[in-house]
C-alpha cells in the first residue's frame, strides 16, 4: 500500500515537471546531435542516470562487503575448527593425567595449591 502512495506521488511529480517544462532543446552527446527534445526528458533522462550509476557504485561495494565476508566467516570457521582440536587433546591429556595418578599412587598432589 505504502508503495502505491509513493508512487502516486512520484507519478504527479513528474507530470508536473513535463508540464512546467515544455519548451524543446538541442542535446549533444559526443559527436551526435538531438535537436527538438523536450526539456523534461532530459531532466528526467539525467536523474535516471544518476540513479543507475548510483545502482551500479553500490552493487559493487555490495559484492565486495559480501567477499569480505565471506573470508571472515572462513576465518571464524578455521579458529572453531582448532578450537575443538584443542578441547580433544586437552581432554585425552586429562585422562592420560588421570590414568597416571591411578598408576603411581606414591606421588602426592595437594590440589588445594592448584
Amino acid at each position: 500500500m505504502l508503495a502505491i502512495i509513493f508512487m502516486l506521488i512520484f507519478g504527479s511529480l513528474v507530470a508536473y515537471l513535463a508540464l512546467q517544462n515544455t519548451s524543446y532543446v538541442t542535446l549533444t552527446i559526443f559527436s551526435y546531435t538531438f535537436s527538438d527534445i523536450p526539456l523534461f526528458s532530459v531532466i528526467i533522462g539525467s536523474v535516471l542516470v544518476g540513479a543507475l550509476m548510483v545502482y551500479i557504485i553500490h552493487l559493487v561495494n555490495s559484492i565486495s562487503t559480501a567477499f569480505t565476508i565471506h573470508g571472515k566467516n572462513k576465518k571464524i570457521k578455521e579458529s572453531e575448527k582448532n578450537v575443538t582440536e584443542l578441547t580433544k587433546n586437552v581432554h585425552q591429556l586429562e585422562l592420560e593425567n588421570e590414568s597416571l595418578k591411578k598408576d603411581s599412587p606414591s606421588v602426592v598432589t595437594d590440589d588445594k595449591s592448584l
